[in-house]
């Protein structure tokens, strides 16, 4: 019994100290966007909202913060729209070969993204002839992001009762009206887990953006190349303590909707 209290004690100071490798510098981000120096040094030059307001007024950071939202808007969509139709495919269907099918959709998740980014760069120039642009970012951002809203949306279609389903075929509805108003219900906590993965995917994604973005900057090239140069630091700072704050938001209402689903599941099944 000592023997586990002893364990059971070491577990939770490495978790203790993991979490705080985490997140510690994460909450120090904040913390030095209101330093009133250039430099992030202790102790404070002193207090100021400058640097917030300098990203009022920055017109190149505003142009890559509204391209990586569009690229990362239209990759979620056209992501869990595939992945929906893939999920259903792989839950309700007996594919030939769905354990091939499906490990050939999940090759993008262990190959490395500079290779994705050289031989997409290859086949999008030499074969297709396509100007790099942020629809070369967002084609490449959907090969890696499907798998994602795949897992997701197997997880939960695989989570309810498939008699409600078949009930519904049953009462004389076709296959489309029991997908729309059975299925997409009981799925539609997925679907929204799926669109806010693809776009946190998308938009916090660097190396494939680096290779296809062309002479367009997304956000996190643009903060990348601002990190050469120490006056620009203070603004990045305040654009990531923001960020920071609204995928708090994001993360939490996604967890909510989450468990208001799986609820709501549970009381239709009883």
């Amino acid at each position: 019994m000592e023997t586990l209290r002893k364990h059971f004690n070491l577990l939770s100071l490495f978790a203790v100290l993991y979490l705080a490798f985490l997140y510690v510098p994460v909450l120090l981000l904040p913390l030095f966007s209101f330093n009133d120096n250039i430099y992030v040094t202790l102790p404070f030059k002193g207090f100021t909202l400058k640097w917030y307001q300098n990203l009022m007024v920055n017109s190149s950071l505003q142009a890559a913060l509204w391209a990586s939202v569009k690229v990362g808007v239209g990759v979620s969509i056209v992501s869990t729209f595939f992945g929906l139709l893939a999920a259903r495919a792989m839950t309700r269907y007996r594919i030939p070969f769905r354990r091939s099918v499906y490990a050939l959709i999940m090759l993008p998740l262990v190959i490395p993204y500079m290779v994705i980014g050289v031989s997409t760069l290859v086949i999008l120039r030499r074969a297709l002839d396509l100007d790099l642009s942020l629809l070369t970012v967002g084609l490449s951002h959907v090969l890696i992001t499907v798998p994602l809203s795949m897992l997701v949306l197997i997880a939960r279609m695989e989570g309810f009762d498939r008699s409600l389903e078949e009930a519904s075929r049953d009462l004389g509805d076709t296959a489309w009206k029991s997908f729309r108003r059975v299925t997409l219900p009981l799925v539609m906590p997925g679907i929204v887990s799926s669109l806010l993965l693809c776009f946190i995917t998308s938009f916090d994604e660097y190396l494939l953006a680096f290779f296809l973005a062309g002479s367009e900057s997304t956000l996190p090239i643009f903060i990348f190349s601002s990190l050469r140069f120490p006056s620009k630091i203070p603004d990045v700072l305040a654009l990531g303590s923001l960020i920071l704050m609204v995928s708090i938001v994001l993360v939490v209402f996604a967890e909510w909707l989450r468990r208001r689903g799986v609820s709501g599941s549970d009381s239709s099944v009883l």
